[in-house]
């Protein structure tokens, strides 16, 4: 499903340009004004992805090598955004209490700052999403494993799209909640920058993103049920993309923000990953091998953006170097640089050391005997 690769290339630029707004490209603003939503997106296709890759080795699938295997996708980057943005501690310690600073400095390493909803962007502001992942990866193998062992009878095509939505209500029922309470007492129009415990709470703490995880492991289990020829995943995947595309320019300017980012739009992006996941001309369209190539470096690219991008402008390199002009487009081709790099000299060889290193081999089959 290559195409999967392609559509994510396109999320994590638009993430991109939502922190670091493009100028001159009010065409994509409603995309990029609300690109925080993305991100939702992100995790439903992390488990779609995992069940597709995982529902046959289920009863077998060991939680340790798993766990592994993530760890050693994620955490050296992880790492390499913590150090190259080691400076961003400065003006941590200037606008935190000495209390909270040293509670973010132990919790960030260990990827649990997002539990804590007022340290959740601490050091690098995207990170948080991390303490999200290692919380549902650390769940996943159970998750799959209960799946075809206790229920087996979800598999079906309607229990699984009834299940699908339930998942996508249930999520959205503390926003909605939020809304009718407004724990915070916010007295303005709840926008991306309005502040309350409570707001942050929904927006960075992990189980926030519990049930879109779970609804993109049923959209994975539906996936493997669905028969359904080439034609008709192109008509799905044209409807996904008009629908949205129809929704960002028409009824996101009167969507409650809070509600957009619990998963408004999940069924939509649901919709459009069943119509990518086969072979249609809208498919090969996202499997543009530029877009694939980008794709394997989005981890890196999400990770790093945020703190590079800051790290070159507070350095003022661009006018250092006289190409002040070119900016933000020479940021932004910086930023595509760092993450290709990162991925060819850090990732990728980070993780081939540690599965070497550390997975376990399977112990040798035992000689015949005569």
């Amino acid at each position: 499903m290559p195409a999967l690769t392609g559509i994510r290339t396109i999320l994590a630029i638009n993430i991109l340009f939502f922190h670091f707004t493009p100028p001159h490209m009010r065409w994509i603003s409603p995309f990029t004004d609300n690109g925080f939503v993305f991100v939702g997106f992100f995790f439903l296709l992390s488990g779609f992805v995992l069940a597709y890759n995982y529902a046959d080795r289920a009863l077998t699938l060991n939680p340790r090598q798993f766990w592994l295997a993530r760890f050693a996708r994620l955490y050296p980057i992880y790492l390499l955004g913590l150090a190259i943005s080691f400076q961003m501690l400065q003006a941590e310690w200037q606008v935190r209490s000495h209390t909270q600073f040293w509670e973010g400095l132990l919790l960030t390493p260990l990827l649990l700052q997002g539990w804590n909803p007022l340290l959740a962007t601490y050091w690098n502001t995207v990170g948080w999403t991390l303490s999200c992942e290692l919380l549902l990866y650390g769940a996943f193998p159970w998750v799959i494993r209960a799946w075809a062992v206790r229920l087996p009878s979800l598999n079906s095509v309607r229990t699984l799209i009834a299940l699908f939505l339930a998942l996508w209500i249930v999520g959205m029922l503390p926003h909605m909640l939020y809304m009718l309470l407004n724990p915070d007492h916010l007295t303005e129009p709840i926008t991306r920058y309005s502040y309350g415990f409570w707001l942050r709470s929904l927006k960075y703490t992990p189980p926030s993103y519990v049930c879109m995880f779970l609804a993109g492991i049923t959209l994975g289990k539906l996936q493997l049920q669905l028969e359904i020829n080439d034609r008709q995943r192109l008509g799905i995947a044209a409807v996904g993309l008009v629908t949205i595309a129809v929704f960002f320019y028409t009824a996101v300017p009167h969507m409650p923000y809070i509600l957009m980012h619990g998963g408004l739009l999940l069924p939509l992006f649901a919709t459009l990953t069943i119509g990518l996941s086969g072979a249609n001309p809208i498919a090969s369209v996202f499997a543009w091998r530029p877009l694939l190539a980008i794709g394997e470096t989005t981890f890196c690219l999400y990770i790093l953006h945020f703190n590079s991008i800051n790290l070159l402008r507070n350095y003022h390199v661009w006018d250092r170097l006289h190409l002040a002009i070119l900016d933000p487009w020479i940021t932004y081709a910086t930023a595509l640089l760092i993450a290709a790099l990162a991925h060819h000299l850090v990732e990728a060889p980070a993780r081939r050391y540690i599965l070497q290193r550390f997975a376990t081999k399977p112990s040798p089959a035992p000689l015949a005997t005569t």
